[in-house]
């Protein structure tokens, strides 16, 4: 049912925790399943002054497959910068596990909410532009949020 590189990535999760006093967090969560998602990041500018993600971590209430997307996408995200983060898919995650069974294809929309919204509490926080898909998908996340918070 699952992938190897699910199971793996959901028996050895990586970047698991919290940063404290991190520059950005982000929370989503899926009112079907009920799972829930943070994403912490810590930025930092580069050589070339681009705001890449130095360090990103995850907590996770829910399934494996919520777990090893979790995982994933911090790996994915990783020293990408904050436009590069924003632009990895539930299909990037997907493809990156080596596919999820339909059924839990949800799971790395999670993932994917989560970073963006980690991104959008960094740029709001920071009086930075935001762009209005990123904010389309902000309220998004936060109706979702809200149904999930109250089935739970």
């Amino acid at each position: 049912m699952y992938t190897e590189e699910v199971m793996k990535q959901f028996m050895h999760p990586k970047n698991m925790g919290e940063i404290k006093n991190a520059d950005g967090i982000g929370k989503a969560g899926n009112f079907i399943c009920g799972d829930i998602m943070w994403i912490f990041i810590k930025v930092e500018k580069n050589k070339k002054e681009e705001v890449i993600l130095k360090d990103i971590k995850f907590k996770t209430l829910g399934c494996a497959a919520a777990i090893a997307t979790s995982s994933m996408i911090t790996e994915l995200a990783k020293g990408e910068t904050l436009e590069g983060a924003l632009k990895i898919t539930k299909q990037d995650v997907a493809n990156a596990l080596g596919g999820l069974p339909p059924i839990k294809i949800h799971c790395s929309v999670l993932a994917a909410d989560a970073l963006s919204e980690a991104v959008y509490d960094y740029l709001s926080k920071n009086d930075l532009p935001i762009s209005r898909e990123l904010v389309k998908t902000h309220e998004r996340i936060g109706k979702e949020l809200e149904t999930t918070e109250k089935k739970a």
